[in-house]
C-alpha cells in the first residue's frame, strides 16, 4: 500500500519533510498547500508531478491523499489537523503539537473516533544518538538516572509565533519523556525578554520528577555560538551527547560518586570514581527519514507509535505549566525593577 501524502506548508521545515517523504518507498507526495504565490510557482516549476494549492481544503479533499503532514505556524495546527481528521486523513504535525492542551486533546479524540493515526514530528527521537541512549537507559547501563542537563542555545532564529520556550523546549521534553517513564511533579521557570518584551528569548527551565530525577534546560536565542549538548547523570555512569560533534557525538564516562550507607558514616563523605571514557559508534542516517518511515509504518499497522498524539499533549501541558511559571517570574522581576532605588 502506497500512502498518498499532502504537505501543508513549504517554508523553513516543509522542504525537508517533502524530500524525506518523497524518498520513502511507502509514500507518494501528491500535493503541497502554501499561501505564498511565489512558493507555489516554485513548486510547479521544480516538480511537474506535484500539485500546488493555496487552499488547504482543496489539498485535503484530494481522493489520493491518505495523510496530511502539517509544517505551518503552531497557531494554525489545530484548525488544519481538525479538518484533515474530519475528512478521514491521518495527520503528522510539526512540534509543538498545538497552541493549547485543549486543542491537542480535541484532536486526539477526533483521531480516536475515526481510528486515524495522529502523530507529532519529534525528530530527535530518530537520531542515532537518542536511539543509542534509549538502549543504554532501558538496560540500566548508566544505573539509575539522576539528572538531565541540556544546553540548547544559538543566535536566533527568532520565531514570530512562539517564544524561546515553545520553540526549543519541545526537543528536550520529547527526548526526556522517551527515555524515562516518570511523572512530572513540579516546574520552575525564569527567563528574559531582550528583543520582544512579551516573548522571552532566554529561558531556564527546571523539571522535578517523582522518582528523584531532575532536569535542567538552558534555552536561548541569544547565544553567540550554537551549542546542542545533553548530559545524563546516572548512579553508575554519566553520558554527554554533543550533537554538533560529528566524530564523537556520545561519550560515556565510567565516573560517579558513591556515598557510604548512612549507618556507616557520621558525615557525608563521598567517594569519587573516575574511569574510562567510551564513545560508541552511532548509526548515521537522517533523523527525518526515520520520522517519515515511522509514520508510514504506524499507518500500515507495523509498529506502535513512539510520538503519538498523547505524547504531544503531554509536552503541551508541560509547556503551559512552564509558561505560567515563566510569566509569574517575569512579572515579579519587572515589578522589582520598576521600584525606585
Amino acid at each position: 500500500m502506497t500512502i498518498g501524502i499532502g504537505l501543508v506548508g513549504y517554508g523553513y521545515w516543509g522542504p525537508n519533510l517533502f524530500r524525506n517523504f518523497r524518498n520513502n518507498a511507502d509514500c507518494r507526495v501528491i500535493g503541497i498547500a502554501d499561501k505564498k504565490v511565489e512558493t507555489r510557482e516554485h513548486i510547479a516549476a521544480a516538480f511537474s508531478d506535484i500539485l500546488a494549492f493555496e487552499d488547504v481544503e482543496m489539498l485535503i479533499a484530494l481522493p489520493g491523499v491518505d495523510a496530511v503532514v502539517v509544517a505551518t505556524p503552531v497557531a494554525s495546527h489545530y484548525d488544519i489537523a481538525r479538518r484533515a481528521l474530519d475528512a478521514g486523513k491521518h495527520v503528522l504535525l510539526e512540534k509543538p503539537m498545538c497552541a493549547t492542551s485543549d486543542e491537542a486533546s480535541d484532536l486526539i479524540e477526533r483521531a480516536k473516533r475515526k481510528s486515524l493515526v495522529l502523530m507529532v514530528d519529534h525528530t530527535f527521537l530518530f537520531t542515532g544518538a537518542v536511539q543509542m541512549i534509549k538502549e543504554l537507559v532501558a538496560r540500566s547501563a548508566l544505573g539509575q538516572v539522576c539528572y538531565f542537563d541540556s544546553l540548547r542555545v544559538n543566535l536566533g532564529l527568532f520565531q514570530p509565533d512562539v517564544n524561546c520556550l515553545w520553540d526549543l523546549a519541545p526537543h528536550d521534553l520529547s527526548i526526556i519523556n522517551y527515555l524515562i517513564d516518570d511523572e512530572l511533579i513540579d516546574v520552575e521557570a525564569s527567563g528574559y525578554c531582550h528583543v520582544n518584551q512579551v516573548a522571552p528569548d532566554m529561558v531556564y527551565l527546571t523539571l522535578h520528577f517523582r522518582k528523584n530525577c531532575i532536569a535542567h534546560l538552558n534555552l536561548s536565542w541569544m547565544s553567540p555560538v550554537k551549542i546542542r549538548r545533553f548530559t545524563i547523570g546516572g548512579t553508575e555512569k554519566m553520558l554527554v551527547w554533543d550533537d554538533l560533534d560529528e566524530d564523537q557525538k556520545i561519550k560515556i564516562y565510567s565516573s560517579g560518586i558513591h556515598f557510604q550507607p548512612e549507618e556507616q558514616r557520621s558525615m557525608i563523605i563521598p567517594q569519587y570514581r573516575i574511569g574510562d571514557i567510551h564513545s560508541p559508534r552511532l548509526r548515521k542516517t537522517e533523523a527525518l527519514n526515520g520520522v517519515a518511515e515511522h509514520f508510514a509504518d504506524v499507518i500500515q499497522g507495523k509498529v506502535p507509535s513512539i510520538m503519538a498524539g498523547n505524547e504531544g499533549l503531554k509536552i503541551v501541558r508541560t509547556l503551559e505549566l512552564a509558561q505560567a511559571r515563566l510569566d509569574n517570574n517575569l512579572e515579579r522581576v519587572r515589578s522589582q525593577r520598576d521600584k525606585p532605588l
